[in-house]
């Protein structure tokens, strides 16, 4: 299993940015849940989105809620985040994580861990 995340870059607070992740080694039909973390400095990694492909569930942290969404394009092995309305607190490095067997999603939360992309950066100037 492979994820290459891309698309993170520099932009303006309240700009909008969209990374991809594009699998590799699994199929979206294989019942894995992906996700998307984020880790910025000083701060602890924290869940930031989760999508299952095979039935189209989505969940939301809070602090992105109503600004973030992701989209998949199954047939492309793709997920995307697309970020509207970035903020400061939004700078951090963003991972694609996917998960077949321990993974679970609800309209809670998600637990995504088994494997992950290399990360990309993100950075939001005000």
């Amino acid at each position: 299993v492979q994820l290459v995340e891309s698309g993170g870059g520099l932009v303006q607070a309240g700009g909008s940015l969209r990374l991809s992740c594009v699998a590799s080694g699994f199929t979206f039909g294989d019942d894995y849940i992906l996700g998307w973390f984020r880790h910025a400095p000083g701060k602890e990694r924290e869940g930031v989105s989760c999508i299952s492909p095979s039935d189209g569930s989505t969940w939301y942290g809070d602090p992105v809620k109503g600004w973030f969404t992701v989209p998949s394009d199954n047939a492309k092995n793709a997920m995307y985040l697309q970020m509207n309305s970035l903020k400061d607190e939004d700078t951090a490095v963003y991972y694609c994580v996917a998960d077949r067997v321990h993974r679970w999603i609800n309209d809670y939360g998600c637990y995504v861990r088994d494997h992950w992309g290399q990360g990309t950066q993100v950075t939001v100037s005000s």
